[in-house]
């Protein structure tokens, strides 16, 4: 199973966010961008040629230490930056410690980096999101979901489609961590039911994949011993 995430990254030291913030359309499109390897200090940007930037205005930005002209692309003009991450984002951004893959540019705004991306499991995308917020940057979710998942694979454990998604849906939004990250009625209104009717395919859930691995029939006297 593979889950796709749509989420806004969010942090004063992000580079360009005050860039994009100056430019008539309020974005820069970022191909390459942070997560991509040991190299991610390489940005592939595509500016649209309206917003009027050369590439001396990208070689002033603080955060650019080297600018090269690729041409122009599906309209848009294409630039190489060479940037200087600031140490936390660095830090936060480890390329090799988390696995996922890009699957659209990256659209840089005001409001931070809009990613979409490919997490091998809902607990993946968590423990990126966790990471970063330990280092002060935000990872807004926006949507997540399940991608083509293998036929029968939750069915092995006697799970239903409604139960199986239940279930991903609160591992995702941290609602078994200690302490609770998001509430049955949170997790009811994302899924459009009754708050009752999550507790209970959720209850459902739970039971389906106990007695699926420890059997129905618990045996009292080997407990005991």
């Amino acid at each position: 199973m593979t889950v796709t995430a749509e989420f806004l990254v969010s942090s004063p030291s992000l580079p360009f966010i005050g860039f994009a913030e100056s430019l008539p359309s309020n974005q820069i499109e970022c191909v390459h961008g942070l997560c991509l390897g040991r190299d991610s200090r390489v940005f592939v940007v595509h500016l649209d040629p309206a917003d009027n930037v050369s590439e001396s205005d990208l070689s002033t930005l603080d955060e650019v230490v080297e600018t090269t002209l690729l041409g122009r692309a599906n309209g848009r003009d294409v630039y190489q930056l060479s940037i200087q991450l600031d140490d936390v984002v660095s830090k936060a951004f480890v390329p090799e410690r988390f696995a996922k893959t890009q699957i659209e540019p990256t659209i840089i705004t005001p409001e931070g980096w809009y990613e979409k991306k490919i997490f091998p499991d809902y607990e993946s995308f968590n423990n990126m999101r966790n990471h970063c917020d330990e280092y002060s940057i935000s990872i807004d979710l926006i949507s997540i979901t399940q991608d083509s998942p293998a036929p029968d694979e939750h069915a092995q454990y006697g799970l239903t489609d409604r139960q199986h998604e239940a279930l991903a849906l609160a591992i995702s939004r941290g609602y078994y961590e200690n302490p609770r990250q998001a509430t049955a009625g949170e997790l009811a209104k994302e899924m459009g039911i009754s708050q009752p009717s999550m507790s209970n395919l959720l209850r459902r859930g739970e039971r389906r994949l106990l007695t699926s691995t420890i059997g129905t029939q618990p045996q009292l006297n080997d407990l005991s011993t």
